[in-house]
């Protein structure tokens, strides 16, 4: 065999072992486990091991559109820095990160500085390849999509009525509504988002979806009554984000998750793909819940954000849109502690949260992202450490 042979022979070889961009991904490793029902998630009523079994396996619960990542894996490098040594004090206690992990059952934090690794831990039985349901946190993916369909010219502008592009809508208490009102959650129709009230709209939503009939939830939310005039008053409603949902995949012509990996995902160095609920089979994506991906990879969105919706020097989201989207909103005289889908927190960071304590934290005055999971025993009031005071402690951290 002459040496050209052999270069060939090494090469086809070589080849041969390396793993390929296109390789087929290695099997789920937590696809077999036993999970309960999504009624019982809403509840609080599983179990530890078969609620975080769940949490892992969110797209076993209903339909879901795949969102693809792109051929490029974008590295996170190891920091110098560390958390060796972080602690911080509380209402006369003093707390480290071994307690924010045990007392919170995290099951993931993931913590970004400078864009390199500071700290990331899986526990609870996770690993960096475990996807993991978002809950509220996705509310804020939506939101960012409307501003790039802005920066793309499918909407023509923030202002423009939710009928524009929601004729069904009209006649209903979305008659008047503006995109503005309903990523603020200010449209005025009446909600109650109550998740362990059987008889609460968010549950109601719920039954909708677990029907899986196509336009069930947005009949839904045509048939709410107006509580207020648009503008007026402040409600967490996600049905609300149901309707952003919708309103953009009329906009821009294609599934919202379709549009996610095209705007986003694809190009953001996302390491795997993600999934995304549907209210029934081949339709509309849930606006306000059931994506799921890796931590990694909800850590990458945070630096998307924290870069001001850029990336590989092009402009995804309009200048500015961020700022505008981490800004409290001002509703009759009062501020609510809401931007577009995403929570204003400590100076100028802000957070996208999901129940059972979800977080993708971004600081950009200390140049700092946490994406974080846990598995809390209820959807609200069950959280061991106050989250808020963890997180700001973590950016007091970096000085």
């Amino acid at each position: 065999m002459n040496w050209r042979n052999c270069l060939i022979l090494s090469a086809v070889l070589w080849a041969a072992l390396m793993p390929s961009a296109h390789a087929e991904p290695a099997p789920y490793a937590h696809a077999s486990e036993e999970i309960g029902s999504v009624r019982d998630v809403y509840d609080g009523h599983l179990y530890p091991d078969i609620q975080v079994n769940t949490f892992r396996n969110i797209d076993r619960l209903f339909p879901t559109r795949i969102v693809a990542r792109g051929e490029h894996v974008a590295p996170l490098s190891k920091a110098d820095v560390t958390l060796e040594g972080f602690s911080y004090s509380a209402d006369g206690q003093t707390y480290d990160l071994y307690d924010v992990l045990a007392l919170n059952r995290v099951s993931g934090m993931l913590v970004l500085h400078d864009g390199q690794l500071v700290f990331e831990k899986y526990l609870l039985g996770n690993s960096p390849a475990t996807r993991w349901m978002s809950m509220s946190v996705v509310k804020s993916i939506t939101a960012t999509l409307i501003g790039a369909a802005i920066q793309d010219g499918y909407i023509e502008s923030i202002d423009d009525l939710v009928v524009r592009y929601l004729p069904q809508l009209k006649g209903s208490a979305y008659d008047g509504v503006t995109i503005k009102h309903i990523l603020h959650m200010t449209s005025g129709v009446s909600w109650n988002e109550t998740y362990t009230d059987p008889g609460s709209d968010r549950r109601r939503m719920l039954d909708a979806q677990i029907g899986q009939q196509p336009g069930a939830i947005l009949e839904l939310m045509a048939s709410l009554p107006r509580a207020a005039e648009p503008g007026t008053r402040w409600n967490y409603s996600t049905g609300e984000t149901h309707v952003a949902g919708a309103l953009l995949r009329a906009a821009v012509g294609k599934p919202v998750a379709n549009y996610l990996s095209e705007k986003i995902w694809s190009k953001a160095g996302m390491e795997a793909d993600a999934s995304w609920w549907l209210e029934s089979a081949d339709g509309l994506e849930v606006g306000g819940s059931g994506l799921s991906a890796t931590l990694r990879d909800y850590a990458r969105f945070g630096l998307f954000l924290l870069h001001d919706g850029v990336l590989n020097g092009e402009r995804v989201l309009p200048e500015g849109w961020v700022e505008q989207a981490r800004t409290p909103v001002d509703v009759a005289g009062a501020t609510d502690p809401y931007g577009y889908m995403l929570w204003p927190l400590h100076g100028n960071s802000y957070a996208a949260i999901g129940i059972f304590g979800q977080f993708v934290f971004v600081d950009p005055d200390k140049n700092l992202v946490v994406a974080l999971w846990s598995a809390q025993p209820k959807p609200v009031g069950r959280h061991g450490l106050d989250e808020y005071v963890f997180l700001q402690a973590l950016s007091d951290y970096f000085e």
